[in-house]
């Protein structure tokens, strides 16, 4: 039977541009026929995997997404004197192995490979070989496996689309973030004066610009797959303990990077609900399907959030064997607790 680990976050963010579409505007989306601020779910891991909490919990266990893996290769056949074509040659053959070659930017590929920390240190080893002169046999010596030992593969998967035995399916789901409320996108009409310019001279601003924001308390949802995320890593239990709950604790701590600089958008999640069990996982965005209104508006979201859980459970029985919170704004429960709660 599988066992699902599911967590729901409320975060209340400050005036931000956390996560742009392409006008540079953030992301929205319109539910219960509000217009609500949107985080996506693909700007979230972007953000947690490459998070300190990440480098240092999973150390070793975190892969690359990259088109150049095979630059590296190149440059050591270089410096072991092939010449630039025959460099670039093999360099592309081995490319070739883990997805279709760029034609106009050999030896990067067209697509982005997501490589474990052992496939990169094969295609070193690889190198290695071929420097000394071995011939590359693509049925035989090709670096790309099923991602084993990373931990943010197995959770989050990679696709191959050239290469789809080699593809991994997410253990983690990871719903795009949504205001509990109503929202409007505001513009920030900003100057910057030139130092150097004398008023004498002109009194305006050497640059005009204008930057979009929006505040408001995100509701974020995951589930996590513990039997399938254990399978992606081997059958290492240890370690899939440690990605769960290095991921939760990304996931309460860390938030998309854009726009910091102009507006320290940092935060902590104020209330988090950790649940385990076989049950069939749901998410709780009901609770906001009407908007939250009017004043204080992080505790009204809390206690829908919270109202609807129990709701659930008595109209469909219990939706999880186990549950475990904190509430910062009351100051109750403790982050290490749903941590240990998580990854036990």
């Amino acid at each position: 039977m599988t066992n699902f680990i599911q967590l729901h976050l409320l975060t209340s963010y400050p005036p931000a541009n956390l996560n742009r579409d392409d006008s540079g505007q953030p992301k929205t989306a319109m539910m219960g026929g509000a217009l609500r601020a949107r985080v996506s779910s693909q700007s979230l891991k972007r953000a947690w995997r490459t998070s300190d909490t990440f480098a240092t919990v999973l150390a070793g266990h975190v892969g690359t997404r990259t088109k150049r893996f095979a630059e590296s290769l190149m440059q050591s056949l270089r410096d072991a004197g092939k010449d630039e074509k025959e460099a670039k040659k093999v360099a592309s053959e081995v490319a070739e192995s883990f997805a279709t070659v760029d034609k106009d930017a050999a030896p990067y590929t067209g697509q982005l490979v997501y490589l474990a920390p052992g496939e990169l240190a094969a295609i070193d080893e690889l190198a290695k070989k071929l420097a000394a002169g071995a011939k590359f046999d693509p049925a035989k010596d090709s670096p790309l496996g099923n991602g084993e030992g990373a931990a943010d593969i197995a959770m989050f998967g990679r696709m191959l689309a050239d290469k789809p035995a080699h593809s991994v399916e997410a253990a983690a789901q990871v719903a795009h973030a949504i205001t509990t409320h109503r929202v409007s996108i505001e513009d920030d009409y900003f100057t910057a004066i030139d130092d150097l310019k004398p008023r004498r001279e002109d009194a305006g601003a050497g640059h005009l610009g204008e930057v979009e924001f929006v505040a408001g308390v995100f509701y974020l949802y995951l589930c996590i797959d513990s039997d399938l995320l254990r399978r992606n890593l081997g059958g290492d239990d240890a370690l899939a303990r440690t990605a769960v709950r290095a991921l939760a604790e990304a996931a309460i701590k860390v938030g998309p990077k854009g726009k910091q600089a102009s507006f320290a958008s940092r935060a902590y999640a104020s209330f988090a609900l950790a649940e385990r069990g076989s049950q069939q996982p749901r998410g709780l965005s009901v609770a906001f399907l009407k908007p939250v209104a009017g004043e204080d508006t992080l505790a009204k979201s809390i206690k829908s959030l919270t109202a609807t859980c129990a709701n659930m459970d008595k109209v469909y029985g219990p939706c999880a064997e186990e549950r475990l919170s904190f509430d910062a704004l009351a100051g109750e429960g403790a982050v290490a607790d749903v941590l240990d709660f998580v990854g036990r």
